[in-house]
């Protein structure tokens, strides 16, 4: 089959300590609100990954949680990887290029500026900024995760909570 990778920014990071090191920093509660209601938009598209895979940083998995949740995903299933934190594109990519193949659609929680850039690179669009917790989806016409590389992809559809065309 296919496959369809959707790319999400972590939603809106808590900054009132600025102690916390960023890695740890929470979701505040703009964040908390939209990421269920960007979820909620999926599932009434009908946009519903098989598999996710998050950066283990605080805000970024938090984010992941309740996609899970609005998605029917079990959160034991989320697959939390630390490389995505902070990750450029290049690395990114092979972290594409690595998923297993039993999977056709697989979602990915990341940071900026590398997820903006993931899709620029991919799908060959001038996105100047994903917002905190946009997504994109982006289709591939094979088969293989190994075959995802810059210009192979197609910009399904592209969300972030200010969209009034929603």
């Amino acid at each position: 089959m296919p496959k369809q990778l959707l790319l999400v920014r972590h939603a809106k990071s808590d900054w009132n300590d600025i102690q916390l090191p960023d890695f740890k920093r929470p979701l505040n509660s703009r964040g908390k609100a939209n990421a269920p209601e960007m979820a909620r938009r999926l599932v009434k598209k009908n946009i519903i990954p098989e598999q996710i895979v998050s950066s283990s940083a605080v805000r970024a998995i938090a984010t992941a949680r309740y996609f899970a949740k609005e998605l029917g995903i079990e959160e034991s299933a989320i697959i939390q990887n630390r490389e995505i934190y902070e990750a450029f594109p290049h690395e990114l990519m092979s972290i594409i290029n690595s998923l297993d193949n039993i999977y056709s659609f697989t979602a990915l929680f990341g940071h900026n500026p590398g997820i903006t850039n993931l899709v620029t690179s991919l799908c060959n669009k001038d996105l100047y900024n994903i917002p905190t917790c946009g997504v994109a989806l982006i289709r591939f016409p094979f088969d293989d995760w190994k075959m995802v590389s810059a210009g192979t992809g197609e910009l399904a559809f592209y969300d972030y909570p200010k969209n009034e065309q929603a």
